[in-house]
């Protein structure tokens, strides 16, 4: 199932939305997956383990490796992203994740794409600039732009469970970035492998295609800097390593497997703006496709300028909403097997050591952040939109009642019904049930009167990465940067 891929570009903007602070990022001063006690702790639980499931190495930090180059090419069809069209294929870092790409300039980016969201897509600043700063040591160069020069693009790929995810965008006020252009696809390709243990073939090959309208994009544009993540499919799968170097030969893009706890300290650097300014603390969550993270933070009266500095605890469960589909069936939903989806994901909370959430002393002192297909699809149906529309469902508020009559109804149709939504569609329709399961056992274990909904995630969070490592937002460089106009959000994410 290949699903109608998601196209963007133009105008959206990443930032804080009104009067809820200034995006921020980070992914410093990490915890143990498995612990989540604190910065001293090294254990590793099974749902932690750095290494994944088959034991392969994965990357240790959210530094720079995984950052590529991306060369103007001139071979005509190189928009294929194919092993003999202009394929970027690192053949002498021994620095795993780091490459050099040499993508050519042709035809056929979007391959039968749709443009939504009132976005038209149009090549944007830096287009065939041409770039050659070169790679040393296995680190990909920045540099400094002169002031006459365009703001820089920076890109941000996401191969999960269930989507591959590309962003491009450029630095606009400090804390803020312009989406250039983008791309989704949903390509199941963690399909199977609960209880394979391997990525099926299938699943592969769309994976693959997707990938290569991906390394399209990039070659078309002189990037500054990239980052291209997969997670926990990747992660789990036997053949993960296997694929990752198929990847590799056949569109030239380099792929970091990441760990657990990197993936949860980017969705937090990607949902940074939308904590409250008045929040002491947050629980924020991530469902995704195979496995789902949740950040436990305390921001206390000094807030960082990132906010993944402030997480406390953190765990990553193994299991998302194609596995616990998988496990469970997810076109036929009753109440009895929902409540059955929902205790299988308490009891994985259960064994996570956090302490209680202290008391608040107000309701806005305390709320929920979610980001994932499954919390922007109930904010979708709320809203009662005849198509999904990003820009009214990022940074949404719901209230506990709301959340709750959103997903009795979910539950109260069935597959024809659920797929017959604009806001959840056949490709999502067996999905989203077991994503209010695992919803639903976040909220028993983190009672809270709101809930807010972040369409954005571990894109976002990279990008915002890679440009406060730049000093892009500098003091003295913002106004060459900044960009009038409203201060909304990217492409859709919904991640599962």
């Amino acid at each position: 199932m290949q699903g109608t891929d998601v196209v963007r570009s133009g105008r959206d903007r990443v930032g804080a939305p009104s009067s809820d602070g200034r995006a921020s990022a980070g992914q410093r001063q990490g915890r143990n997956p498995g612990v989540q006690g604190g910065a001293g702790t090294a254990a590793h639980s099974d749902s932690g383990s750095q290494a994944g499931a088959s034991g392969r190495p994965v990357s240790q930090q959210s530094g720079h490796s995984g950052h590529q180059r991306f060369e103007q090419g001139t071979n005509q069809g190189g928009a294929r992203g194919g092993p003999h069209a202009n394929a970027a294929i690192n053949k002498t870092s021994g620095h795993a994740g780091h490459g050099r790409g040499a993508n050519g300039a042709g035809q056929g980016g979007h391959h039968g794409s749709v443009a939504e969201g009132g976005y038209a897509a149009r090549p944007g600043p830096g287009f065939n600039a041409g770039n050659r700063a070169a790679a040393s040591n296995g680190r990909m160069d920045t540099f400094e732009s002169d002031d006459s020069g365009p703001p820089p693009l920076y890109a941000a790929l996401d191969l999960g469970t269930n989507n591959c995810r590309l962003l491009i965008a450029q630095p606009t006020r400090p804390g803020q970035f312009r989406v250039v252009d983008g791309f989704s696809r949903i390509v199941r390709l963690g399909e199977g492998l609960a209880a394979s243990g391997r990525l099926s073939e299938d699943a592969m090959n769309r994976s693959v295609e997707a990938l290569k309208i991906c390394a399209a994009k990039l070659g078309h544009r002189n990037i500054r800097r990239a980052r291209l993540i997969a997670t926990e499919a990747a992660r789990a799968a036997e053949n993960g390593v296997i694929f990752m170097e198929r990847v590799s030969a056949e569109t030239g893009l380099e792929l970091e497997i990441i760990d657990r706890e990197t993936e949860a300290r980017l969705a937090v650097s990607g949902c940074a703006s939308l904590v409250g300014r008045e929040a002491r603390s947050v629980v924020l969550f991530d469902i995704g496709g195979g496995s789902s993270e949740i950040a436990v933070l305390h921001i206390g009266d000094n807030r960082s300028s990132r906010l993944a500095n402030h997480i406390t605890h953190w765990t990553s469960l193994p299991v998302g909403v194609v596995t616990l589909s998988e496990r469970h069936g997810g076109r036929d939903v009753t109440p009895e097997s929902f409540e059955g989806m929902i205790r299988e994901v308490s009891g994985m909370l259960d064994r996570f050591d956090c302490p209680e959430i202290e008391a608040v002393r107000a309701a806005d002192d305390f709320h929920l952040i979610g980001t994932s297909g499954t919390v922007t699809t109930l904010a979708g149906v709320h809203l009662d939109l005849p198509r999904y529309d990003r820009r009214r469902v990022d940074g949404l508020w719901l209230s506990d009642d709301e959340v709750s009559a959103m997903q009795a109804r979910l539950l109260s149709w069935d597959f024809a019904a659920r797929a017959a939504n604009p806001c959840i569609g056949p490709d999502r329709a067996d999905l989203v049930l077991a994503g209010c399961a695992i919803l639903e056992a976040i909220r028993r274990r983190w009672p809270s009167t709101r809930m807010r909904v972040a369409d954005r995630g571990l894109r976002e969070g990279l990008l915002t990465d890679m440009m406060a490592d730049d000093g892009v937002w500098r003091r003295g460089r913002g106004r060459r940067l900044s960009r009038p106009g409203p201060q909304t959000g990217s492409e859709e994410g919904r991640s599962s």
